[in-house]
């Protein structure tokens, strides 16, 4: 992918800061090992600024390939009982010269402001989650003609374009998953469904639709509606169980509702997921909308997805919260938001290495932990919590033993060394050189294992 040595040099370079415990925002001088502000003209920064914004490489090229390397390893190859999650996330950004920055709602912050949305999609099983893409949104201000410019994109157009892109891409999963900011738009649906993707999407409670007088006309009145005696005559409602990281389980209670033309045979389902269907608690209680049929039912005959039970369904979505984790740890850790760069492709080349940064961590994990597979979807199973074992992670200076398998640069299937610290194995950060210590050939922001000293 890419082209000369500088470029080589550079993408090393850069996942190396990436990757190295932080100790402050993951800039471009936090990057080269130099000092703030002061130190931004030195050489070593500036090489790292010419490859993120003026090197000819093209980033859709290098996601393409590590989507390859993912899809072919079998630890993260992706299967028939995962989810594909469709989320956006937003980062604060000033001024209004950056590409893609607007005064736009930021879910990270729970308000509107000023700031750069990007939307994305995220694979994830019981065990494993890894981003696939990600998109930035661009508002209408940027465009001649505001949102009736051909070119703008609304954030849902862009959710469902990636989520097409990830099915031809090879990515095998059981159904989309989103929160109710995309559940609740009947047209991004309708895309899916169109499509021909099954989706299981959160709705807000009080998502209404048309309705005859005492008829239901939000998802709590149909969940209200529904028959319940407690847990000795539960009526309409079925048990069931929720198994968490931590190991502990809670039984829940689903349901099919009825809402307008929704139904448990409608062309769409609206199942109800709560701890306490007697008081259907705000935080404790999901209203999902699937187009998956349900068993036994008259459409799952003609259906070109698999029926889905209750079970299932509340798995499906439970997987979805995976991507806030997963949020947290490109942000905390990897520097996803610290990027000081204005232009569109230097924004995405950014982004296209921190989930190369996050490829390089799962490599590191499964290389001392390997995974077991079948052929049947994963299931949460006793003591091993909702989306897998609780991780053991015992401290160590040297993250990844072992050299990779053959010398050039490290793959995310090799066993590389990886330097994060909180997000492996809580290695203690080593002191990164300043300017004046960088030698005068190649960049070294930190020491990487001896066995690595030798890629070209």
């Amino acid at each position: 992918m890419f082209g000369s040595l500088a470029q080589r040099r550079g993408f090393r370079e850069y996942l190396a800061g990436l990757l190295a415990p932080r100790d402050r925002n993951k800039t471009l001088t936090a990057l080269a090992g130099a000092e703030p502000v002061a130190g931004a003209q030195h050489r070593s920064v500036q090489r790292l600024q010419f490859f993120l914004s003026e090197s000819r490489w093209d980033p859709e090229r290098v996601n393409d390939r590590r989507l390859e390397l993912l899809l072919s390893d079998p630890a993260t190859a992706p299967h028939g009982g995962g989810v594909l999650v469709i989320d956006d996330s937003g980062d604060r950004k000033d001024g209004s010269r950056t590409a893609h920055v607007g005064h736009q709602w930021l879910g990270r912050y729970g308000k509107t402001d000023n700031g750069v949305v990007t939307v994305t999609t995220v694979w994830a099983d019981e065990r494993l989650y890894y981003p696939v893409d990600a998109v930035p949104y661009t508002p209408a201000r940027h465009f001649a003609k505001g949102k009736n410019d051909p070119a703008f994109r609304t954030k849902l157009a862009i959710g469902a374009e990636l989520a097409v892109r990830a099915r031809a891409a090879g990515f095998a999963f059981r159904a989309v998953a989103a929160d109710s900011a995309y559940g609740d738009q009947d047209g991004f649906r309708g895309e899916l469904a169109e499509a021909g993707l099954p989706f299981v999407m959160a709705l807000k409670p009080r998502h209404g639709t048309w309705a005859y007088g005492p008829d239901a006309h939000t998802p709590v009145d149909a969940a209200r509606v529904l028959a319940w005696d407690g847990p000795d005559d539960p009526g309409d409602w079925r048990p069931v169980t929720r198994t968490f990281r931590d190991g502990h389980a809670e039984t829940w209670w689903a349901a099919d509702a009825t809402l307008g033309w929704w139904g448990p045979d409608g062309l769409t389902r609206l199942v109800v997921a709560t701890a306490d269907p007697g008081t259907l608690p705000g935080k404790a209680t999901w209203y999902l909308a699937t187009n998956l049929p349900r068993p036994g039912g008259p459409r799952e005959a003609d259906s070109d997805h698999p029926a889905a039970d209750l079970a299932e369904v509340v798995r499906i979505y439970g997987i979805r919260h995976w991507v806030e984790q997963g949020y947290k740890q490109v942000k905390d850790e990897l520097g996803w938001a610290d990027f000081q760069v204005r232009s569109d492709i230097a924004i995405r080349r950014h982004q296209v290495l921190v989930t190369c940064a996050f490829s390089f961590c799962w490599a590191t994990w499964f290389a001392d932990h390997p995974p077991h597979h079948d052929n049947m979807a994963p299931q949460p199973e006793p003591g091993r919590g909702e989306r897998g074992a609780a991780c053991s992670r015992p401290a160590s200076a040297v993250l990844a033993a072992g050299a990779a398998r053959g010398p050039g640069l490290a793959l995310p299937v090799d066993r590389a060394a990886t330097l994060v610290g909180r997000m492996v194995q809580g290695a203690p950060a080593p002191a990164a050189p300043g300017p004046d210590g960088l030698g005068r050939g190649r960049l070294r922001p930190a020491p990487l294992h001896p066995e690595l000293t030798n890629y070209r």
